[in-house]
């Protein structure tokens, strides 16, 4: 058990040393838990995406994918949106030249704010909780086998006198 412990701390840092390697020459971001991606009103990006933490664009960006953060859209975006596990907001400055996804989260909208793509927002507690419980029933039941096992064993024998 142990050794499976640090076999997953060493996986995490090492995932957690290596995102700064995930940008690109172009403009493109990755983060992974912790910082914020945040583009000012002047600024342009390439496409952003974020796992675990929040994206906040003002000025223009390309496809933007948040997964487990939230998204604040008051610029130009080129790209697609998809926002899963988080909310969507789209502001009166809102441009989006494609498709706007969300799922398992919320869409807020501003009516000045222009979709060209389409829009497709499947929101509510239920479906969030689907996509995170059945990927993880696996993983969930090797783990109560192995807490089943390891309890079983730790039982006293009774020694006959």
């Amino acid at each position: 058990m142990r050794c499976a412990r640090q076999m997953i701390l060493a996986t995490f840092a090492l995932i957690m040393l290596a995102a700064p390697a995930l940008y690109a020459g172009d403009g493109d971001q990755v983060h992974i838990g912790g910082r914020s991606i945040d583009v000012g009103p002047n600024e342009a990006a390439g496409d952003l995406v974020c796992i675990g933490c929040s994206i906040r664009v003002q000025g223009s960006g390309g496809d933007v994918v948040a997964i487990g953060g939230s998204v604040d859209v008051n610029g130009r975006i080129k790209g697609d949106v998809v926002v899963i596990g988080g909310a969507l907001r789209l502001g009166e400055d809102a441009t989006v030249s494609g498709d706007v996804v969300t799922i398992g989260g919320r869409l807020l909208r501003d009516p000045n704010s222009v979709v060209h793509g389409q829009i497709s927002s499947r929101s509510g507690a239920v479906i969030f909780l689907w996509m995170i419980l059945i990927p993880s029933l696996p993983i969930i039941l090797v783990v109560a086998l192995v807490v089943w096992l390891v309890s079983r064993n730790r039982r006293e024998v009774p020694v006959r006198a």
